[in-house]
């Protein structure tokens, strides 16, 4: 998961409340549901410290997110200026979990939150397309109406020397989707859209797709949704771009899980295990990728402004820093490689590394 998208919790400040729950909408009473969670989650913040106004920000984020479809699962962190992070996860946590600590704890929403790429949606038949961008959490829509008619034979008989009419309408056709073709191209290039999702008839969405330059082509897929006016709804195209977007996370981490087992094996440098030689390569800039395992209640320490962490005060002495904090390594790990833009994922049964912690590394650094 790109890290940069919880960037802005470096800027705020703390104690943090980090709640994870059930928020199915798959019942009939699933808002009286919502409603009775809530009431247990809030006892619970407010028995562990959390001021007033807090709670209610959260509660507010609690109840006017949009209801989600089927199971799913709520993630909402809030620090000392209230809310900072509110979404809907892929599946509910196995357990309820309410934090309050030094440190947001991110774990949850690193394994199920949804990652959205900046993309475009395109709808398309041969006579042009309604396309969606998405950039940065924002929508946006336009309409590319493409100048080649028509795109249908007439019905009836046709006079000869006029031209054969199919000719007629496939040329029309081309041009409309050549028209999508570009606009699309434009807006990839000027948004930096790292996915183009076409859905539409079978015959439109391949010839667009052919039509699109190979760079675009590359990140285009087609979604198996139907055609452009065939009363598909938002939630039907949101569920296919999610599973597409699953298919593409889960990509992911076997490709870190693959790098991580080979550079541990030829013992390049290159990747690092346990929580000693993962909070080495952190000070040092040098992780690339963090693995998040089953680190447990294990504790890391750190300087009193959370400059420089160590697995325990020996070596954070040895940096040169006093150690005036004790914090939980599931909450500060992910921080501190946040700060010098790491990407996280969360392993699964692909490895398990020592202490459960392990990073792919830019770099041979020294480790300690």
């Amino acid at each position: 998961m790109d890290s940069q998208r919880f960037r802005e919790l470096l800027e705020m400040a703390g104690p943090f409340a980090s709640v994870y729950f059930e928020d199915s909408h798959d019942t009939q009473d699933a808002a009286t549901q919502l409603e009775l969670r809530w009431r247990g989650l809030r006892e619970e913040l407010v028995d562990q410290g959390v001021d007033e106004s807090v709670v209610a920000d959260m509660e507010r984020a609690v109840m006017d997110l949009r209801p989600p479809i089927g199971r799913s699962g709520r993630g909402v962190i809030a620090g000392a200026d209230g809310v900072v992070l509110n979404e809907h996860l892929l599946r509910p946590p196995a357990t309820q979990i309410v934090r309050v600590s030094e440190l947001p704890y991110l774990v949850p929403v690193v394994e199920h939150g949804f990652e959205y790429p900046n993309y475009i949606l395109v709808a398309v038949d041969h006579t042009g397309a309604d396309l969606t961008i998405h950039v940065d959490g924002r929508l946006r829509s336009e309409t590319v109406d493409g100048a080649g008619y028509p795109v249908h034979k007439a019905a009836g008989a046709e006079t000869a020397g006029y031209g054969d009419p199919q000719l007629r309408t496939d040329e029309a056709a081309r041009k409309n989707v050549r028209a999508v073709a570009d606009r699309v191209a434009e807006l990839v290039d000027g948004t930096g859209a790292e996915a183009v999702f076409v859905v539409g008839e079978v015959r439109s969405r391949s010839d667009l797709l052919a039509a699109l330059p190979e760079r675009i082509a590359d990140r285009a897929v087609a979604l198996e949704v139907g055609a452009r006016h065939s009363g598909h709804d938002f939630d039907e195209v949101q569920h296919a771009i999610e599973a597409e977007l699953l298919k593409r996370r889960l990509a992911v981490i076997d490709d870190a899980a693959q790098r991580f087992s080979a550079e541990i094996g030829r013992a390049s440098g290159l990747a690092a295990e346990g929580l000693g030689p993962v909070c080495s390569a952190l000070r040092q800039g040098a992780v690339d990728t963090l693995i998040i395992g089953d680190i447990g209640d294990a504790t890391v320490v750190a300087d009193e402004k959370l400059t420089t962490l160590a697995p325990n005060a020996e070596v954070l002495s040895e940096q040169g820093e006093a150690p005036a904090k004790t914090l939980r390594a599931d909450e500060a790990l992910p921080m501190f490689a946040i700060r010098i833009g790491a990407s996280l994922i969360r392993t699964d049964e692909r490895i398990a590394p020592a202490d459960g912690i392990g990073a792919v590394l830019r770099y041979a650094p020294t480790l300690h």
